[in-house]
Parts: structure tokens; C-alpha cells; sequence
């Protein structure tokens, strides 16, 4: 929140700091910059718009309407429907750009809000300072993606998980539900990384020669893996929280301790999920010597067999990824600092050799450099968004055709929709695109962009996997041999059902209100 406080007095000003800093710090990520005279602080907001104004003026200028309607932000009708216009029209290049996949969502993201800007008839250094406002918000979230996907890429070179697997898989047996049961935690520990290809290489190869043998219908393979991807992804270093912290223009670490819950709650349902899913196998004949046996493909290469480590490291490496976790559970420290030093201490120990450590690094650096980036661009498009006051704008316009009494109940809409939203528009479109607008349209009504930036995230995580638009949901059926429409008919249903419940369990948890900011 970037607030602006303007009183002649330095005394006042201190007074009102200390107010702020009382009720605000422990939500907000606040910065205040202070103003002696209203003439500075208007000459400022024209490059920098901020959250809130906090004003003190003598008698003689709060007459002044100049003044007062600069405040206010009074702008003609023709100006508001042009602004809102082009927000809309940049929203649709976006998306439909994005849903194309025809260009990087890093040029999306940077370049059309520009051109965007241009048209309005700001000047290319307001957009520029737009831009910079904006990736400001992005820098501690663009750190941790570079360090938290590295550190998961080594730990799963040191063979760490393909010992976890193992070691479940046979403890499951020959037990149908077992089987299941372990699946979704198999999904769960392999998506500790947030990286949803890995966690598919990760579970699917390991089970479905488990799921042929004992008969088991590999949808409920897919479905499993898709329904703990989706619950897993709300870490910090997940995507989807990745991209809704930076539209709040918070940290990610901060917004991940309030789904905690809900998280748990999730985790709790895909172990009822995966145990339903055993009975439903067992009833259409599963069971141990029912399938048929699969050849695994047991080639590996020697530079992937020389990474392994012997089980004195793997048990190092598992306490200090707990020791990782539990840190960036507590609070303590920046979460990027706390993964820069485990991945240097991973590194130091399993591989003292720096040739080696560099190549390691270098070859997981691409897949946490294109996320960052994108992070960044997304960063200078909401900066343009807020600066520009396209937001203002459009929301202005969404709520002209908006029946008053549900506007309070924005957020509740957008959550019950955003599985379907999900299925049907690409991550980026989604939070970069969506979800800015939704949050401006909720503020108008009372509702707290944090109150729905939460509700838009528990649903279109669980659509991660089902989701033609995603990568990762090919890469899961070719493993299986599935085909989608097979896999979407069998997977939506529980997908939503689980959604509809963390969704209800946020509400009765209080982590998200249903009353008004003006109603508390």
C-alpha cells in the first residue's frame, strides 16, 4: 500500500505515521511518503498514483476547487470511457494472446500495457516510470522463484525423491486403496519443487506400472496427481501465489501463511479423494494379478546416474529441506535469502566441486529465469494498470452494470467461477488479466483486494491439471495414454467439489470475509 500524507505540520505527520503503522503494518507491505504542501503532492500524481491520500489542509484550500477536484481525480466522462476502452481492449489482447501462445508472455505482459499507455497520452517517461513502480512490487517474489526452483532441481538430482517413491510404493503392496493412497502423497512430496512437470515425471512413471498390474483405471492416476498439484502449487514459489502476490503487491511467503489452512484442508480432502477413488477401483475390479504387467524403461543416463547420492546424504537432504520449510513456515527471515542459503549449503555438501556445482546450476537456471522474468514483466504491466488508472477506470464501468446488492459479494462470485475461469483462460491470463480487474471492481464495493485475490486462488489452482491451456496436463495423458475429454470428464467434478469445500472452510475460518471493509 503507497500512501501519501500531506499536512504543513511535522508534528501531525508523525502523529498520523504512528496511526498508520498501528493499524495497517500487520496487513500491509505500507510506504509513505510525505508531503508539506498539497502543491508537491498534486505535482506527484500524475507520475505516481497512490493507494490512499491522507490530507490535512488550511480552511482557504479546501474551498479551492481546483484543488479539491484534483483530489478527488475528477476526470470528464469522454476521458473515463476512453480510458476504460483501451484498459478493456489491452485486456482482451492480452488474454487472446496469451491463449494463442503465439508470442512469450514476458513480450505480452511488457509490451502491451506500453502501447497501451502510449495511446492514452502518456508520455513515454511516466510510462517508463509506471514500469519501474511497478517491478518494484516484484523484485523479493522474482528472487525466490530463481533460488526455489534451483534448490528443488538439485534436490531431485541427488535422487532424494526417487527414494521417498520407492519406499512408498512398497509399502503400498498389493492393497488397491494403499496404492491410491500413496499416489497422493507421491504428488504431494514431488511437487514440494512447484514445477508441475516434474511432479507429473516425478508420479506418473513411478505408478502406472503399479496401476496396469493391479487393474486400476489410470484416470484416477491422473486425477490424484492433478488434485495434489493443485493444492500443493499454493506454496509460495507455486505460480499462481507467485502471480497473485505481485498483483497485491505483497510478498509471497506472507500470502501462503494465510492459505496454510486452507491448505491443510485441501490436503485432508485429496486423502478422502484418493481413498474413494480406491473403493470406486475395487468395485469395477481392481486388485492385485487383475492387470497386466508394464516394461519400465529402466535406461538411464550415466550423467543422471552419477548425480545420486548415497542414503548418508539423501538423510541430510531431507532435514534440510524440513529445515527449509519449517523456516519459511515460521516467518523468520526474507524466504529468497532462506533458499539462497539452503541451495548454497545443498550444493557445498553434495557436490564440492565447483565445475560441477556450476553446471548444476546452469542447468536448472533456464526454467527459474523465465519464470522470474515473467514475473517482472507482469510487474511493469500492473505498474501501467495503476498508474494509468485503466483499473479505475474499467471497474468504473463493470460496476455500472453490476446490481449493487451483489457487489459485495464480488470476491464470493469470482470464487465459485474460477475453476470453470480456470479451464478456460491461461494462468497469466487469469492473474495478470482477470483477477486485477475483479479486485478493483470488489474495492469499489467494500470488498479488500486481499479477500479476493484469496478466493480467485483456491479454484483455479485445482483446475491446474485439467486444463487444456496447461503444458503439463499433455505431458500427464501421453504418460497414460489418455485421452483429454476422458480425463476432463473424470476429473472436474471432484476437482470443483474440492474447491467448493476449501472455499467454504475459508469463509468459516475466516479467511475470507464475506462483510464489507465498511461493515467492520
Amino acid at each position: 500500500m503507497r500512501i501519501y500524507l500531506c499536512d504543513e505540520s511535522a508534528k501531525e505527520r508523525s502523529a498520523i505515521k504512528k496511526c498508520v503503522d498501528k493499524y495497517l503494518r500487520g496487513n500491509y507491505q505500507v510506504s509513505i511518503k510525505e508531503f508539506s504542501s498539497v502543491e508537491n503532492m498534486l505535482s506527484e500524481l500524475p507520475i505516481n498514483k497512490p493507494s490512499l491520500m491522507i490530507v490535512n489542509l488550511p480552511e482557504q484550500k479546501i474551498k479551492d476547487p481546483v484543488i479539491v477536484q484534483k483530489l478527488q481525480g475528477r476526470k470528464s466522462n469522454q476521458k473515463m470511457i476512453m480510458t476504460a476502452a483501451i484498459g478493456f481492449l489491452m485486456i482482451i489482447a492480452i488474454v487472446a494472446l496469451l491463449l494463442k501462445g503465439k508470442m512469450s508472455p514476458i513480450v505480452v505482459l511488457a509490451v502491451i500495457p506500453v502501447i497501451a499507455a502510449l495511446i492514452l497520452g502518456f508520455s513515454p517517461v511516466e510510462v517508463m516510470d509506471f514500469i519501474a513502480d511497478g517491478i518494484k512490487t516484484t523484485t523479493s517474489n522474482g528472487i525466490l522463484f530463481i533460488f526455489s526452483v534451483i534448490y528443488f532441481g538439485v534436490l531431485a538430482d541427488t535422487g532424494l525423491f526417487d527414494v521417498i517413491v520407492g519406499w512408498l510404493v512398497k509399502k503400498a503392496g498389493n492393497n488397491v486403496i494403499a496404492v491410491t493412497v500413496v499416489t497422493a502423497l507421491i504428488a504431494t512430496i514431488a511437487h514440494l519443487d512447484g514445477t508441475t512437470a516434474v511432479t507429473v515425471l516425478i508420479t506418473i512413471p513411478a505408478m502406472y506400472p503399479v496401476y496396469k498390474k493391479m487393474n486400476i483405471d489410470s484416470r484416477i492416476l491422473l486425477c490424484l496427481t492433478g488434485a495434489c498439484m493443485g493444492v500443493m502449487n499454493l506454496l509460495p514459489w507455486g505460480g499462481p501465489t507467485a502471480r497473485a502476490a505481485t498483483v497485491l503487491a505483497m510478498d509471497a511467503t506472507e500470502l501462503w501463511h494465510m492459505l496454510i489452512p486452507l491448505q491443510v484442508v485441501g490436503l485432508m480432502m485429496n486423502i478422502i479423494l484418493a481413498v474413494l477413488l480406491g473403493m470406486l477401483a475395487i468395485k469395477h475390479g481392481a486388485g492385485a494379478g487383475k492387470g497386466v504387467e508394464v516394461e519400465s524403461d529402466e535406461k538411464e543416463k550415466k550423467e543422471a546416474a552419477d548425480l545420486r547420492k548415497s542414503n548418508a546424504y539423501l538423510i541430510f537432504n531431507f532435514l534440510l529441506t524440513v529445515g527449509v520449510i519449517a523456516l519459511l513456515s515460521t516467518g523468520i527471515g526474507k524466504s529468497y535469502v532462506i533458499f539462497m542459503l539452503g541451495l548454497c549449503i545443498l550444493l557445498a555438501v553434495n557436490y564440492p566441486n565447483q565445475k560441477l556445482q556450476d553446471k548444476l546450476i546452469k542447468k536448472h537456471a533456464p526454467a527459474a529465469l523465465i519464470i522470474s522474468a515473467t514475473l517482472f514483466a507482469a510487474g511493469a504491466m500492473v505498474g501501467v494498470f495503476d498508474g494509468t488508472g485503466m483499473l479505475e477506470a474499467m471497474a468504473n464501468a463493470i460496476m455500472a452494470i453490476i446490481p449493487a446488492a451483489l457487489g459485495k459479494y464480488v470476491h464470493i462470485i469470482f470464487g465459485i467461477l474460477a475453476l470453470p475461469l480456470g479451464l478456460c483462460v491461461g494462468t497469466d491470463a487469469y492473474f495478470y488479466g482477470i483477477m486485477p480487474l475483479v479486485m478493483q471492481v470488489g474495492e469499489t464495493y467494500g470488498v479488500a483486494s486481499l479477500n479476493t485475490a484469496l478466493t480467485m486462488l483456491i479454484g483455479k489452482n485445482l483446475a491446474l491439471m485439467v486444463s487444456p491451456l496447461v503444458p503439463a496436463t499433455y505431458l500427464a495423458i501421453g504418460l497414460t495414454g489418455t485421452e483429454l475429454k476422458d480425463h476432463m470428464k473424470f476429473s472436474i467434478q471432484p476437482y470443483y467439489i474440492i474447491s467448493l469445500i476449501m472455499l467454504v472452510f475459508g469463509v468459516i475460518l475466516g479467511i475470507v470475509a464475506i462483510s464489507m471493509i465498511n461493515d467492520e
